[in-house]
């Protein structure tokens, strides 16, 4: 909340900016000199898997379509990311020092779970997204469709000013729509006339894609972003098995409902699958996990970037791969992206807490709860840690 807090030395009273959690906000003010090197790591392997996943889908095509439930990919995948999610919480679980709150409790698991409740949302809005990922493969035809996808950009840059209250500069609101430009020069092909996507006019179909995969995504993304750092002080890997528990639960909803329409030989959820979508399954768990990783450490605007940048290693594998040319729209494309992605990180507004203001929240919260006497000692050394600040400090990812 907005509000002023009072130092305990010099009792001066010092603005706090509103905030998603007390916890990130340390982690921000902390690790910032090491945000670079993990943004870096997190777009490199973003663009791999991002790049990998439409080639992927299509190589497990069989004439043109589909041989498998593509829901049925989907919830093979959230049970990829839930025994990755448990391996994981095992292991950070045994290397937790003495004194530091246990994981594997039952009281702990019921705590984290009533207040990670809101990963409920963005887990059902992933399951939409990604059963409507391969019927747009199937039935529309990209050229427009992609194009105009392309405002989920712009979407999500509101949706985090209005959900996380997030501030972009101007030159910000520039490089998204500069980003805008770039996917769309990339894209942008010419049609036929008369050309039509899923039996309707293109420019209909395109509306349809537009209202599913701008408002989906973007509000999954940004729901996934304000949940994982509205409890920052719970494990990733924790939030991630709730995250990936809702999932599966949605996808097999899906399978369940899907089996009723076309009858119990639809539930079959290993019919026509091939090494091509096994691979598929584990890089979009892959892929899952590391989103997991922007949403919490970075954001989403970063995310959708390296998803764009994703686009060169796409380009490239598809034209070693498959033959396929690479236009001088596509360079251009990815030109005007990094351009507009330089644009948008070098302008970044510095909205962190200082370590000093929340240094002084503490020892103000702190005061609050002590008893009201006059300690020497503890003046001192609050003194020392007001002028000097903190030494402590934590691991830029869990361990």
């Amino acid at each position: 909340m907005n509000g002023e807090v009072e130092c305990s030395v010099c009792h001066a009273k010092v603005p706090v900016p509103a905030a998603v959690s007390k916890a990130y906000d340390s982690h921000r003010s902390t690790v910032s000199s090491r945000q670079r090197a993990l943004n870096v790591l997190l777009v490199s392997g973003d663009c791999v898997l991002a790049g990998l996943q439409p080639i992927l889908v299509y190589m497990s095509k069989v004439d043109g379509k589909f041989k498998f439930s593509p829901i049925s990919v989907n919830f093979l995948t959230e049970i990829t990311k839930i025994i990755f999610a448990i391996i994981m919480l095992f292991i950070q679980a045994r290397r937790l020092k003495v004194g530091d709150k246990p994981l594997l409790t039952v009281s702990t698991f019921m705590q984290a779970a009533r207040n990670n409740a809101l990963l409920a949302v963005p887990a059902f809005l992933y399951a939409i997204n990604n059963y409507l990922k391969f019927i747009m493969q199937l039935y529309f035809n990209p050229a427009s469709v992609k194009m105009l996808s392309n405002l989920k950009v712009l979407v999500i840059a509101v949706l985090l000013k209005i959900i996380m209250r997030r501030r972009f500069s101007t030159i910000q609101w520039e490089a998204l729509a500069l980003l805008l430009i770039g996917i769309s020069v990339n894209q942008l092909k010419s049609l036929p006339e008369g050309s039509s996507a899923l039996g309707l006019p293109v420019a209909a179909g395109a509306y349809l894609y537009t209202l599913f995969f701008v408002t989906v995504p973007a509000l999954a993304s940004v729901y996934s972003e304000k949940a994982l750092k509205s409890q920052f002080d719970t494990s990733i890997y924790l939030q991630n098995l709730f995250l990936y528990g809702y999932g599966a639960i949605f996808n097999f909803l899906g399978l369940v409902i899907t089996a009723i329409i076309q009858g119990p030989g639809s539930f079959n959820i290993l019919e026509g699958h091939s090494k091509a979508t096994m691979f598929l399954i584990c890089n979009n768990a892959a892929q899952g996990i590391l989103s997991s990783f922007f949403f919490k450490y970075a954001d989403t605007i970063l995310k959708k970037y390296s998803s764009t940048i994703a686009t060169i290693f796409t380009g490239v594998a598809s034209a070693v791969l498959f033959g396929h040319t690479l236009t001088i729209n596509f360079v251009l494309g990815i030109s005007i992206v990094i351009i507009s992605m330089h644009q948008y990180l070098s302008n970044q507004i510095k909205d962190e807490v200082p370590s000093s203001k929340i240094e002084m929240a503490e020892a103000h919260d702190q005061r609050v709860k002590e008893p009201i006497y006059v300690n020497v000692s503890d003046s001192v050394a609050s003194e020392a840690k007001h002028r000097h600040g903190s030494d402590e400090r934590q691991p830029l990812l869990p361990v």
